[in-house]
């Protein structure tokens, strides 16, 4: 089986383009009130077309195109002949390609119908926005994803493989030949979160087909005593991970994921929910490769539409297909050690639902019996479906009286009013007997509960419920301390799943404070990111993200946060979803004198802050944090702390930059291989590296020897478009990603007009 990469020399709607690609990125957004679940992105109808060489060695011969994901109703066609339909946006399908000419050219089509919104919660992408495959195979041999292996124990390492066709396989020098045998590894590396070993499977059909299948050897347990990995108790520091790429939109890189599950881990996370859809091949590779547990998530709604032109009115006929095509993608990957069949569903609250939910699990255990199933359940929305005023009922919204609105069919908004109207509150809303009454059958079908906002439950559980197994599939991030706690203390309770764990497209506004007023909630136009994530759509990590590690433990001295000394006397519009905007600045130019609040977090019994040497004082730490109000000057802030005996156990310190400040572009590669993304910090900051926050200018990035994917800020409000080359720094900081060219020297040149800086990049 030989597979070749086929994402070269696409055209979409007439345009040169290389996959993958995002074609609503580009698009022109407006004032769409509608649509601000998609950041105000319109849609549109996308064809994609490809001309090939189809030689004649492969006549005889299985060709078969893979497409990891393509948003959304693609229509597959070859030489004006339909192949295949898919409407899902979010799981791969392979087509056959059937009536190729051989020693001729080919086309092969794809149209991406993505007109009809609203379709998603949050910004979706257009178009063939994950990697396409070909595979050429024996017409008896191997297919993608045919081979499958899994751990049958662990002392002895003994694995199993299993394949549609007979086959010998090699691991280490250890053989086995047929479709069903085991193979046992000695002294087996084992794959977990601290250990993130991998093998490599070589296999070969008896026709010649070859391939090579990376696999872990890990076990999962789980009991109301724990989650275990290979017998080692395990709790989740997880958060939640949409599927876009920030400034690059949808577009999914192999290099984009492997970054990004390399900076959650840097930053203390050992789990990712991939919400609320499958996550990419390349985010399983990464997550293999870093040791970051996976709850992988099939959907975010069920037959009940959440808004009126998505998969909902797709469900009854595709949950099957798309459920094992998940499965399927995920088997061989150890990171993986849930499937979800659900995102905050009400329909489990009546028997149609309860039915399909049975249903979801059985097969997830057909498919795959080795791992959990879970689902994340919103106990409040359970319980107003079942009263007949479910939130989401087919795309429409409830308001506040009850009566039915269209509003261009976004009953998104309806959740989030009623999540920042509730706020905390919500985590009891599933605490009465009543709602538990209702909510059993469903939580006792799955083999794991996950608890979306429901943390009231947690210390309920052991007498009402004393064999499930739950955790926090969706929590707020400043709940951390408190939820933590618990996670420690009930064994039953494995881990928390902050929302959200990194910022994302669309749900415009969700989670960010704004100090121009408005809703805290589906901000108007031109907001366009949710705010919501504690790592921002840069990789760069806020006060909250900190808080989370200072909690879990993992760090060793004290963490400074400062609230933006640049807005004096203004108090912002906060959102339900974000406990703090403190960001690990102490350079705020121009803004001496301004009232602001220091954030400390430690975990130990007493801080103290020091402003330029002087004492703001000594603070009993209470939950991991402590808050010191004081007026902002350039300099230095200090942070001590101290142990309950008063000995200093660890300091650390911000610093202002100095009034030079320069652009500078820091490649976070210097050396790279042809065609491989790069992704740049374009800064402006002083002479010591120092970022000054409050001196943001536009910029304009172009490269020489590379092209350019994307430019942009972590704004979560602003009209410019990251794919225009030039865009405004936020506190500081911008990013530029590039796609190396021909072997030399790339160059990369920002500049404002009066200040420039250039990096180079040598390309192998």
């Amino acid at each position: 089986m030989k597979k070749i990469s086929f994402n070269d020399k696409w055209t979409c709607n007439g345009k040169p383009v290389t996959l993958p690609h995002d074609a609503q990125i580009s698009e022109k957004r407006g004032e769409d009130i509608s649509n601000g679940g998609h950041g105000y992105f319109p849609g549109g109808i996308y064809t994609y077309e490809k001309n090939f060489a189809a030689p004649d060695e492969w006549k005889g011969k299985t060709v078969i195109a893979e497409f990891e994901g393509v948003y959304k109703n693609a229509t597959v066609s070859l030489n004006g002949k339909d192949l295949c339909f898919h409407p899902y946006g979010y799981t791969g399908f392979f087509a056959e390609l059937e009536g190729l000419n051989f020693g001729e050219d080919n086309t092969l089509t794809v149209v991406a119908d993505n007109s009809q919104l609203p379709n998603s919660r949050w910004y979706s992408g257009s178009g063939i926005y994950r990697p396409v495959w070909l595979y050429i195979c024996e017409k008896e041999g191997l297919r993608p994803e045919s081979v499958k292996i899994s751990t049958v124990s662990i002392d002895p390492a003994v694995v199993k493989v299993e394949s549609s066709v007979s086959i010998k396989a090699n691991v280490e020098g250890i053989t086995g030949e047929g479709t069903s045998f085991e193979l046992t590894i000695p002294n087996a590396k084992l794959w977990s979160d601290e250990t993130p070993s991998l093998y490599t499977a070589r296999v070969s059909a008896g026709t010649g087909d070859t391939a090579e299948i990376p696999f872990g050897i890990r076990q999962i347990t789980w009991s109301n005593r724990g989650l275990f990995i290979n017998g080692k108790e395990t709790l989740l520091r997880g958060g939640c991970v949409h599927h876009d790429s920030g400034i690059l939109g949808a577009a999914t890189y192999a290099e984009s994921e492997e970054r990004r599950v390399r900076i959650l881990k840097e930053n203390g996370f050992n789990a990712i929910r991939s919400s609320h859809n499958p996550a990419s091949k390349a985010m399983l590779d990464a997550c293999d490769k870093y040791g970051m547990y996976v709850m992988d998530e099939t959907f975010d709604m069920w037959y009940n539409r959440k808004n009126l032109h998505d998969y909902g009115a797709d469900f009854e006929e595709w949950w099957e297909k798309d459920t094992t095509a998940m499965v399927n993608k995920d088997f061989n990957h150890p990171s993986v050690i849930m499937y979800s069949i659900g995102n905050e569903v009400g329909e489990p609250a009546e028997e149609k639902g309860l039915e399909y939910g049975r249903k979801m699990v059985d097969l997830c255990h057909k498919l795959d019996a080795s791992r959990p199933v879970t689902c994340g359940a919103n106990l409040m929305i359970m319980s107003k479906y079942a009263k007949g005023s479910g939130i989401y009922k087919d795309g429409e919204q409830k308001t506040s009286d009850s009566k039915k609105k269209k509003e261009g069919g976004n009953a998104s908004l309806a959740f989030n009013i009623i999540a920042s109207v509730v706020g905390p509150g919500m985590n009891k809303a599933g605490n009465s007997k009543k709602v538990d009454k209702l909510t059993t059958p469903f939580l006792d079908s799955l083999d794991i509960a996950g608890y979306n906002y429901g943390s009231g439950r947690y210390p309920l559980e052991a007498k009402a419920h004393p064999e499930r197994v739950i955790f926090g599939s969706e929590t707020f991030p400043q709940d951390i301390w408190k939820n933590w706690q618990m996670v420690k203390k009930y064994p039953y309770l494995i881990g928390d799943f902050m929302w959200t764990s990194w910022d994302y497209l669309g749900e415009a506004g969700l989670g960010a404070w704004s100090y121009t007023g408005g809703m805290p909630f589906n901000r108007p136009y031109p907001w366009i990111l949710g705010g919501a994530g504690v790592i921002d759509i840069l990789g760069i990590p806020d006060g909250s993200c900190k808080y989370a590690s200072t909690v879990w433990g993992l760090e060793g001295n004290p963490v400074i946060a400062v609230r933006p000394a640049n807005h004096p006397g203004v108090r912002p519009s906060r959102s339900v979803w974000r406990g703090t905007n403190a960001i690990m600045s102490w350079s705020w130019a121009g803004c001496d004198g301004n009232k602001t609040t220091v954030e400390v977090y430690s975990d130990q019994d007493k801080v103290e802050l020091l402003i330029n040497g002087k004492s703001a004082g000594r603070k009993k730490v209470k939950e991991c944090k402590a808050f010191f109000k004081v007026r902002y000057s350039a300099g230095t802030v200090t942070a001590v702390a101290y142990d309950a005996s008063g000995r200093e156990t660890g300091r650390s310190e911000l610093r202002s930059a100095d009034d030079q400040f320069r652009i500078a572009v820091r490649p976070e590669k210097t050396e790279v291989n042809s065609g491989e993304i790069v992704y740049i910090p374009v800064n402006i900051e002083d002479s010591n590296g120092v970022v000054e926050s409050n001196a943001d200018r536009r910029i304009t990035v172009e490269v020489q020897g590379g092209e350019l994917l994307a430019y942009g800020s972590a704004n979560p409000c602003t009209e410019e478009q990251y794919h225009t080359g030039s865009f405004t720094t936020y506190y500081g900081r911008s990013l530029a990603v590039v796609r190396a060219g021909a072997s030399g020297t790339m160059k990369v040149t920002a500049t404002d007009g009066s200040m420039k800086d250039i990096a180079e990049i040598i390309v192998k």
